[in-house]
């Protein structure tokens, strides 16, 4: 197996030379240089990254830890980061967790091993004292605001702009509003977030009657719908979705079954993906692209820094 010292005793070349060739070193002579590639191509040879990353402390890697993968806010999170990192050449590595908090701290020994240079985070599992107790605060930026000063983040002021939504909502006339969400309000900080702002805006308590969790996709919306619509004890004039899927889920069986939107029946949905245009559905976009671009420049940069990214709503015919 072709090695270094092949390379460099082929090129009339010291190892270090080799060495400086492959970790792109900026002073190593052209005429060395150019023998070391020309060998380099002729043996076909590969360098180990791990051992070279080893080296040079540094991987031009950087991991995201995220629940799901076929997820649209995650995904939208991510594309941001992968633009801004090929801008810089830099490698992403996906993370899923399925939020399993031993899986997301498994992850974070990859920094100990020096396979990425830093981690983004872009939902948690675990308390931030448990992500500290394996990583270190610089290695980290996570995409939720954080009290503590020291710990890096770009964030979304979530009760904000729920708050925003259901105000929208409540200023068009709608007063029996229900809602939906992902996860529960006992694990969700987004969700507890979505509650406290229905009950600050509606002054009533959210429970069964008005909201309903683990709503992800159209299909979720359809059975959300059918719940509220048929089976609540209080029918609801507008639904604000956990997503634009959910929202569609919602539109689909309002026209299924005879309802106008939003004459019946408004809904809001959120991030404003390709299928609330189709449908002109209104919707509360967070920005989540610049979210992860933002929070890409911030484990780029090398400092601790806190970025907060501004909401919009999108009116259109169904609210």
């Amino acid at each position: 197996m072709t090695n270094i010292k092949e390379i460099a005793k082929r090129a009339g070349v010291s190892v270090t030379t080799v060495s400086r060739v492959l970790n792109q070193h900026p002073y190593v002579a052209a005429d060395k240089r150019e023998r070391v590639e020309a060998i380099i191509h002729e043996l076909d040879y590969i360098p180990n990254r791990s051992a070279m990353n080893l080296a040079r402390g540094k991987t031009n890697t950087v991991g995201v830890i995220l629940p799901y993968t076929d997820h649209p806010w995650f995904d939208k999170i991510t594309s941001g980061i992968l633009e801004a990192a090929f801008r810089e050449k830099y490698s992403v590595t996906l993370l899923p967790t399925g939020y399993d908090p031993k899986r997301e701290l498994k992850h974070l020994e990859m920094l100990k091993t020096k396979q990425v240079d830093g981690i983004i985070i872009t939902s948690r599992a675990n308390p931030f004292q448990s992500l500290l107790e394996v990583a270190e605060v610089e290695q980290l930026v996570f995409c939720e605001e954080t009290e503590q000063p020291e710990l890096s983040c770009a964030y979304i002021n979530r009760f904000q702009a729920f708050q925003d939504g259901f105000r929208f909502i409540q200023n068009k006339g709608y007063q029996n509003v229900a809602f939906t969400t992902g996860r529960t309000d006992r694990i969700s900080p987004s969700t507890q977030n979505k509650i406290a702002a229905f009950e600050e805006v509606f002054a009533t308590k959210a429970n069964r009657a008005n909201m309903l969790n683990n709503c992800y996709d159209v299909s979720d919306g359809e059975a959300a719908a059918e719940y509220f619509l048929e089976k609540a004890p209080v029918k609801p004039d507008a639904i604000y979705a956990t997503g634009d899927e959910v929202a569609a889920g919602i539109f689909a069986y309002a026209r299924k079954n005879g309802l106008r939107v939003p004459e019946d029946l408004a809904i809001l949905g959120q991030e404003n993906l390709p299928v609330s245009e189709v449908l002109e559905i209104s919707t509360l976009d967070h920005h989540l692209k610049r979210l992860g671009t933002a929070a890409f420049s911030i484990f780029h940069s090398g400092k601790v820094q806190k970025q907060k990214i501004h909401h919009e709503l999108v009116e259109r015919k169904s609210l």
